[in-house]
């Protein structure tokens, strides 16, 4: 078993904390937070072994599990990296392109492996139709969250769009031609929804719309390729497969036919697969420590989360 630590102690983090204590893959050997008043709260609710230093903990484990505001993501991964250790890191990757892409060069130098914690990748909606997405020409994605003052300290394209942002890259195999954007900041200092235009050098467009201060909560993805239409929900864990194939002569009473102007007629049906309940989290986590183990790449690697950041970046300078 990998032996693991987790940055930060927050919302998220705590979630970290139980799923590594609960994992056959890890043994959690503690925490380390910055408010000693909330580390003191976490040790008596839960009982986790608490490091009042970052090194203590850096040199006590295995892995370092990167939870803590993104303004700090850099100094922990650079630490933990330089100490030889194993790093996850939640998402976005890093404040900037630039200390993103040192720490890649740093994990290289070390020899040791990176995920980032884009967690949508194990969407069971999205892991269901993944392979059935094929060069997707149009994308539009709404991820719409009620106000929540937690994550305000960065724009909502690095809040709730990165995740978008990420899924659409793992899908669209095509460099980015250029990116639209508008935001408005409503209640933050920052935007607080934001709406960009992704186009692809092979003539992909994506469409993102993001927002922290909605009524209801919306996490939506919508594909178009040839030939089939893709819908994948993220919060309801969702999915539904519309295909089009050639017609057959003798149609059944209940096939669905559509005729072009053309005359060309095409049957219309459902290949909506099966979704796997699980833990996208713990998933997560676990095939990071897979790859240490097997010494394979992580499914979301550092190259990608700053390919993320990267387009997100571009966007925010669009405001």
């Amino acid at each position: 078993m990998l032996k693991a630590g987790v940055l930060g102690a927050g919302h998220l983090g705590k979630i970290h904390l139980r799923l590594l204590n609960q994992s056959n893959k890890y043994e959690l050997v503690g925490f380390y937070d910055a408010d000693p008043e909330n580390a003191k709260r976490v040790v008596a609710e839960f009982g986790y072994t608490y490091f009042d230093t970052i090194d203590a903990l850096i040199d006590a484990v295995d892995v370092v599990d990167i939870v803590t505001p993104t303004l700090s993501h850099y100094d922990c991964a650079k630490q933990a990296i330089k100490k030889g250790k194993h790093i996850f890191i939640e998402k976005p990757i890093t404040n900037t392109v630039e200390e993103a892409e040192t720490i890649r060069t740093l994990v290289a130098e070390h020899g040791v492996k990176g995920q980032v914690g884009h967690v949508e990748r194990f969407n069971p909606a999205f892991i269901g139709v993944k392979d059935q997405i094929v060069n997707p020409m149009f994308i539009e994605t709404h991820r719409l969250a009620e106000f929540n003052p937690r994550g305000t300290d960065v724009p909502v394209v690095l809040d709730l769009m990165i995740h978008d942002i990420d899924i659409i890259l793992s899908v669209v195999q095509s460099p980015v031609k250029h990116v639209s954007a508008s935001g408005v900041s409503v209640v933050s200092d920052t935007p607080d929804i934001a709406n960009a235009r992704i186009e692809f050098k092979n003539g992909c467009v994506a469409n993102l719309t993001a927002s922290r201060i909605s009524l209801k909560n919306m996490r939506k993805t919508r594909f178009f390729q040839k030939d089939a239409y893709i819908s994948v929900d993220f919060l309801e864990k969702k999915c539904e497969v519309v295909k089009m194939k050639d017609a057959p002569e003798q149609p059944g009473d209940f096939d669905m036919i559509l005729q072009n102007a053309e005359g060309v007629k095409k049957q219309i049906y459902f290949d909506n697969p099966e979704i796997s309940g699980n833990n996208a989290i713990l998933d997560e986590l676990e095939t990071f420590a897979h790859a240490i183990n097997t010494n394979t790449k992580p499914i979301v690697t550092l190259h990608d989360g700053t390919e993320a950041l990267r387009v997100a970046t571009m966007i925010i300078n669009q405001f």
